[in-house]
C-alpha cells in the first residue's frame, strides 16, 4: 500500500543503510560532522546522477526549488554547493567504494541464473579497463600523456547481469597488466581478457588456482606444437592446437600446455588466434566466450553516456573518486531494484523514468510496470500509423 513516499525515497529504500553507517564508522567519514551528514552527501550525489545535473550550482538550485520536499527525500537540511564541494573533497572516497562493494554483493546473487549468450554453468568475468580523459592544468594529480591527464577504470564484469565485480580507479600512467597483481582467481572461474593482459608470469598465477582464462594471442609469440585436434572448418575454426611456450621468459613464466585456437570470423573475414588454459570445452566455445569480452566494452560505453563520471563535480582525486564510486552503487541500486521489483524494462528505460518522476509519489513497482504496459499497448498493430 502506498503511503505516500516519494519515488527517489522508496528507491533509497533499497539502500542497505545498517552497511552504509559501519563504512561511514570505519574510515571516520563524520568525525565533527554536525549537520550534512555523509548520507546526505551520498543521497544529493545520487540525485544528480538520477537527474542527470551537470554541476554543483545545478544540483543546488534544483534541491532548493523544491526545499518543502527536502525531508521527504531524505535529506536533513538544506543544501548548499559549497558545503556539497567540501563534503566531496575531504571525505573519504573508500567509504562509497566500500558500500558499492556491499551492494554488488547484493546483486551479483540476483543474476546467479540470468543468461549471457553461452550455456556455462561456471562464473565467467571480463576484464578490461576504459580511460577518462581529463584536463592536466586542472586534474595534476592524474597525469596520463605530457599534455593531458586522466583516470583509468579497471573493472572485471560478471558477464551474468552486466555486474561489475571489482573496480579500480588509477591515474592514467598504470598499465592495465598491472591490475592482475590486485585480483584474487576464483577457482573454475573463466577470466576473458584481450592482449593487453597478456602476461605470462600473472597468468600463471590463475593457473595454479584453478581458474581458465581466455585471451588474444600476439603475432610475435614463440610457441612450439605438440598435438592437433580436429575441427570442423565449416563453423570457421582452421586448427586447435596444444602448445608449448618456448621464449626464454614465456617458458620461465608459464611451463604448462596452452590451447591455441586459430578462428576465422565468418562477419569480418579477419583470423584470431586464442589462447587458453582450459582443454574441456569445445574450441567453438571458446570463441564465442571472447565473443561475449565485448560486454564489458558496451558496460563502459553505456556508463560514460547514462552516469555522470566524465564531467566531476570537484577537481581534487577525493572528489573524482567518491563521485566514480557513487555512480557505480547507483548503477548496482537501479539493477537491484529492476530484479526485485521483477521489471522487464531495461536499466536505460528505468533511469530515463526515474529522471522525470523523482518528485512523484506513485509506488515505484506500479510506476515502471505502467510505462512499460503503455509501451507495450503504443506498439500494437491495430494502432494507425501515420509514417508508413
Amino acid at each position: 500500500m502506498n503511503q505516500g513516499k516519494l519515488v527517489f525515497a522508496q528507491l533509497m529504500q533499497h539502500l542497505p543503510l545498517t552497511t552504509f553507517r559501519r563504512c561511514v564508522r570505519r574510515y571516520h567519514g563524520e568525525h565533527k560532522v554536525k549537520s550534512f551528514s555523509c548520507l546526505d552527501q551520498f543521497l544529493c550525489m545520487a540525485f544528480a546522477q538520477l537527474t542527470f545535473r551537470e554541476s554543483l550550482r545545478d544540483i543546488e538550485a534544483c534541491l532548493r526549488v523544491q526545499r518543502a520536499k527536502l525531508y521527504h527525500l531524505g535529506l536533513r537540511s538544506i543544501v548548499a554547493r559549497n558545503t556539497l564541494a567540501h563534503a566531496n573533497a575531504v571525505r573519504d572516497w573508500r567509504i562509497y567504494a566500500d558500500f558499492a562493494q556491499s551492494l554488488i554483493n547484493i546483486a551479483r546473487p540476483l543474476y546467479v541464473d540470468e543468461p549471457f549468450g553461452v550455456d556455462l554453468r561456471e562464473s565467467v568475468y571480463a576484464l578490461d579497463t576504459t580511460t577518462i580523459d581529463l584536463c592536466l592544468s586542472v586534474f595534476p594529480w592524474a597525469p596520463f600523456r605530457s599534455t593531458k591527464a586522466a583516470v583509468k577504470l579497471h573493472t572485471l564484469l560478471d558477464l551474468r547481469g552486466n555486474i561489475p565485480t571489482f573496480i579500480h580507479i588509477s591515474d592514467g600512467k598504470m598499465h592495465e597488466v598491472n591490475i592482475l597483481d590486485q585480483l584474487w582467481p576464483e577457482p573454475g572461474a573463466f577470466y576473458v581478457m584481450d592482449r593487453g593482459f597478456l602476461d605470462f608470469d600473472r597468468l600463471y598465477r590463475f593457473h595454479q588456482a584453478g581458474s581458465f582464462f581466455v585471451t588474444r594471442g600476439k603475432s610475435n609469440l614463440k610457441i612450439q606444437r605438440r598435438y592437433s585436434h580436429a575441427v570442423d572448418r565449416a563453423t570457421g575454426l582452421i586448427c586447435d592446437q596444444t602448445v608449448f611456450l618456448t621464449g626464454f621468459y614465456s617458458h620461465q613464466a608459464f611451463e604448462a600446455p596452452l590451447r591455441r585456437i586459430r578462428f576465422k570470423d565468418p562477419d569480418t573475414t579477419k583470423t584470431l588466434i586464442f589462447l587458453t588454459n582450459n582443454f574441456a570445452l569445445p574450441a567453438l566455445t571458446v570463441t564465442e566466450l571472447y565473443r561475449c569480452r565485448w560486454q564489458v566494452e558496451l558496460f563502459f560505453k553505456w556508463i560514460k553516456q547514462h552516469l555522470r563520471i566524465k564531467a566531476f563535480f570537484g577537481t581534487s582525486e577525493n572528489a573524482v573518486k567518491s563521485q566514480i564510486w557513487i555512480a557505480i552503487s547507483v548503477y548496482v541500486l537501479v539493477a537491484i531494484v529492476k530484479k526485485r521489483l521483477n521489471v522487464q524494462a531495461s536499466l536505460y528505460e528505468i533511469l530515463q523514468i526515474l529522471s522525470l518522476t523523482m518528485y512523484e509519489k506513485t509506488p515505484l513497482d506500479q510506476l515502471l510496470t505502467r510505462i512499460l504496459e503503455q509501451e507495450i499497448a503504443s506498439s500494437s498493430p491495430h494502432q494507425l500509423n501515420f509514417f508508413q
